[in-house]
């Protein structure tokens, strides 16, 4: 190949990388200055991050997509439900916004907004959960319901290590 050809052909690979949007970075284990006791999540919504408190200044972090304007919620809760692939019943006010759904959406199914596994909280319609392999670009945005969304990696991840009655504080 000829010289001219490589290079341009290696400047437009370089800028299809510059063009790429960037997903958010996946888990990781941060500092985390908190009063929260160890084994809370911790979900701060202005900076799109889930923490799980580990203690000691420590935390895991992991992406989210958040409450969209008006859907915004803060203060305490607690998980009540642990789920895996769970069916999906569309929420009175998605339902107004998107008519057209199907009334249950079974557990596993490619188009399932809940994804791979789902931790419900005592707040009504109101769950951690997974996404959609199209919703996943959405994760770092604001835009759901209500509910807090997370990679499938992530979910399973945090899945494994809460229990029912662990407690939830949603920051602002």
């Amino acid at each position: 190949m000829p010289l001219n050809v490589r290079v341009v052909v290696a400047a437009l690979l370089l800028a299809g990388v510059f063009i790429q949007p960037r997903p958010a970075a996946a888990k990781e284990f941060v500092h985390y200055e908190t009063s929260a006791s160890s084994g809370t999540i911790v979900i701060d919504a202005s900076r799109r991050r889930l923490f799980f408190v580990l203690g000691d200044g420590k935390a895991i972090a992991y992406p989210v997509g958040v409450p969209r304007r008006g859907a915004e919620w803060s203060g305490s809760a607690s998980v009540n439900g642990k789920f895996v692939r769970p069916d999906w019943i569309p929420p009175s006010e998605v339902r107004i916004e998107e008519p057209f759904l199907p009334d249950r959406v079974k557990g596993g199914a490619s188009n399932n907004p809940m994804g791979a596994r789902a931790i419900t909280l005592d707040r009504s319609d109101i769950a951690i959960h997974g996404s959609t392999q199209r919703m996943r670009a959405s994760i770092g945005g604001a835009v759901s319901h209500g509910c807090i969304r997370m990679r499938n990696e992530d979910v399973i991840d945090l899945y494994n290590r809460i229990d029912v009655g662990t407690p939830v504080l949603m920051l602002p």
